[in-house]
């Protein structure tokens, strides 16, 4: 075994450059002095010319030479063994260990790792901090935990690694474990550990153990004024519910910055308390602190999910304006304010900065782009882009679904839902919720019966209430209101909306005493009555001519129920009114209420004096009704019918001038009679159907049929306030 190292050894070790140097300089030494000068100068030379190479040794680490490298390393391991000396091998295995890290060898590394133990080396601080770097890059976190906990290192860095090596992978229950045995071994954690832990106590809901951190924080005078300890400090108490506190810790800061902010913002925003949010965001622009995209994100979602929408979207305008660029998240926001406004332009412009910043390429910006339109009436262009996403989701079907049938465009519904089942994605419950409500609004049975047994095959709808309130009020709206009441009585569960779909059926078939029996039932079961509710329950009394309860139920709205009347409920105090004659307390209603009478609530009036032959009242709401001049030929027919009833032609003529004069032309009538095959349409005098004549003596009974049920309710009414009075 050579104890000194040769001059061949040497040679191939010495870069280019310096072998360059070496020889434009020769020596001059006599021939026969020349081997052993050769040696002394080897003797003399040995430990610089070790420092040498382990210069160059880390050199070519840092460049990632690994072959260079280990060439040289196995020089000076052989120097250090002859010498029994391991300074110089402790530098070079932290230099090889830093370059197998970051060019990811994980072979070699371990290699590597089997001679630092054979050294005797592996509770070297230097080493040690290196083999934890190392393991934790390839995500061997409880390696290099085993090997910093085996060493008696004090040195708190390793352990930061460590404990923030498993936050980053969400491990967060050994990210703390860790943090106590680091604390067991009496290592004092700095800035650097705390942020890390705390996170991992805000991830885990841990309250207890993150108090117990800050207790050890507050131990530190010199943690108690780091910011990003404080703020660490803040985003766990806001995490973790307890929003006094680190709103305390938040105002104690005497400089924040936009972490500070960001921090307290998302605790209150993540509680839902925006009204605390929107105050602080204001102070942080106050502040004058610059805002990311995260916190105008943030607020601007709050806008959206409270419902001001045109807040929202002057934030997203604004954020544009400040030079941000929109990301993803913040275009989904912009164009969920413009659908629900129905700002089709602002919308498209949103759009356009969609595909100049290639935020169209996610399929979350089409799924509200198919919103948007949809909403906006633009279904052609909402099609458009579903065609355009290539990854439907059940997500990207709903859109465009329930967009058709807002619309109620039923045909391409169906035809859409139809093609979504020869798809591999299965629909959800917001498929058929979205679909139910247009076969009750055109009376589609057929597909609704076929919906119906689909939600029945599967279990997984079965916990839905939604789906089996769709059901109720699509039975309900198309007469088959013993279906709905069987299905209403075999719910376990109710709600608001369960009630009102069954009250609003019974009231359209007449049955008023059945609607007012259910809705005490369901103020019996302590739900709370919304404002669709109280619409459903007086119009089922208007139908029924049950003036007495209505009057009660109205006057109930705001002292018992907490529910202010809307225009729609003074709507069916004057249709309730106006149907049993009663015409100057409709009238009344009219003059009294906090709206402006809308054209619908007009003709109702003026079709109940038609009724009842006040001309007088009938004369003075045409008269407001034309005032407004209404675009429904509608309007215009009923006022004309109701002058040639009374005889009053001139009037008559008079208003079919005014039509002429704004280009109001009335459409023929028309209905829709579902024959069991298919829908089935009737105009006004139209004699094509080859059964014409049947239907006509058909139409002539039922018409007979209605006014003697009518003049029956009629004496009732008559008979029921002649005793109360």
């Amino acid at each position: 075994m050579c104890s000194k190292l040769n001059v061949y050894q040497i040679e191939r070790c010495i870069p280019m450059k310096w072998k360059e140097t070496i020889k434009q300089k020769p020596i001059d030494l006599p021939i026969k002095f020349k081997h052993k000068t050769i040696i002394r100068l080897d003797e003399k030379a040995d430990s610089s010319m070790v420092d040498c190479l382990v210069a160059t040794l880390k050199d070519f680490a840092r460049q990632g030479h690994l072959f260079k490298s280990l060439r040289i390393f196995s020089v000076i391991r052989d120097h250090a063994l002859a010498s029994a000396s391991p300074v110089f091998v402790v530098d070079s295995f932290s230099s090889l260990l830093f370059s197998l890290t970051n060019l990811k060898l994980l072979p070699q590394g371990k290699q590597l790792h089997a001679q630092v133990i054979t050294w005797g080396l592996h509770k070297s601080h230097a080493l040690v901090r290196k083999l934890v770097s190392y393991y934790t890059s390839f995500d061997f976190i409880d390696d290099a935990r085993f090997i910093v906990a085996d060493s008696n290192i004090l040195d708190p860095l390793p352990w930061n690694v460590i404990i923030s090596s498993y936050v980053s992978k969400g491990r967060y229950e050994e990210a703390i474990f860790t943090y106590k045995q680091m604390r067991r071994k009496g290592i004092i954690p700095d800035c650097f550990s705390y942020p890390s832990v705390l996170k991992a106590c805000a991830e885990q809901s841990n309250l207890d153990f993150g108090r117990e951190v800050h207790k050890s924080i507050n131990g530190s005078s010199s943690m108690n004024s780091d910011l990003f300890v404080q703020n660490a400090l803040v985003s766990m108490y806001g995490k973790c519910g307890d929003l006094e506190t680190a709103r305390s810790i938040f105002d104690k800061i005497l400089v924040k910055d936009e972490v500070s902010w960001n921090s307290i913002i998302s605790a209150y925003s993540s509680r839902g308390i925006w009204g605390q949010a929107f105050e602080l965001f204001e102070g942080m622009q106050e502040a004058d602190v610059k805002l990311n995209i995260i916190i105008w994100n943030t607020v601007a979602g709050g806008c959206l999910k409270t419902g001001n929408f045109k807040r929202a979207l002057q934030l997203i305008c604004t954020m544009r304006i400040s030079g941000n660029q929109l990301d993803p998240v913040a275009v989904i926001i912009g164009l969920g304010a413009c659908s629900h406004i129905c700002a089709l332009k602002q919308g498209k412009e949103i759009h356009g900065l969609a595909i100049r910043s290639s935020s169209i390429n996610y399929d979350n910006v089409k799924n509200a782009l198919i919103t948007l339109y949809s909403r906006c009436g633009d279904l052609k262009h909402a099609y458009i882009v579903f065609r355009l996403v290539e990854g439907k989701t059940v997500i990207t079907w709903n859109s465009i679904i329930s967009g058709f049938a807002q619309w109620d465009r039923s045909e391409e519904a169906s035809l859409l839902f139809r093609e979504l089942f020869l798809t591999d994605i299965k629909p959800n419950h917001v498929t058929l919720a979205g679909i139910l409500p247009l076969c009750a609004r055109v009376a589609n049975l057929q597909h609704g019966r076929e919906f119906h047994g689909y939600i029945v095959k599967h279990e997984e709808f079965h916990g839905h209430l939604l789906l089996w309130n769709a059901l109720i009020d699509m039975y309900s709206r198309s007469g088959r209101v013993l279906i709905a009441r069987r299905l209403f009585d075999s719910l376990e569960k109710r709600d608001t909306v369960t009630y009102t779909s069954l009250i609003g059926g019974y009231g359209i078939q007449g049955g008023g005493r059945v609607a007012v029996e259910l809705f005490e039932e369901m103020i019996k079961s302590k739900i709370k009555p919304d404002h669709v509710a109280m619409v459903a329950i007086l119009s089922a009394c208007s139908h029924s001519g049950l003036v007495l309860q209505g009057k009660l139920l109205f006057e109930k709205m705001m002292s018992v129920y907490c529910v202010n009347p809307a225009l729609e409920h003074f709507a069916c105090m004057v249709d309730l009114y106006g149907r049993a004659g009663l015409l100057n307390k409709a009238k009344e209603i009219l003059l009294k209420m906090p709206y402006d009478p809308t054209p619908e609530m007009w003709a109702t009036l003026i079709g109940s004096c038609r009724v009842h032959r006040n001309t007088e009242i009938g004369e003075w709401a045409a008269e407001k009704l034309l005032e407004m001049k209404p675009k429904n030929s509608g309007y215009y027919v009923l006022i004309a019918n109701m002058y040639a009833a009374a005889g009053c032609w001139t009037k008559l003529a008079k208003v079919r001038t005014f039509m002429r004069d704004l280009g109001v032309r009335k459409e023929p009538g028309c209905a829709w009679i579902d024959i069991g095959s298919g829908f089935s349409p009737f105009l006004v005098e139209d004699s094509s159907n080859g059964q014409a004549d049947e239907i006509s003596v058909l139409l002539v009974g039922l018409n007979k049929h209605m006014r003697d049920i009518d003049c029956v309710a009629c004496e009732n009414l008559k008979l029921t306030l002649h005793y109360k009075t």
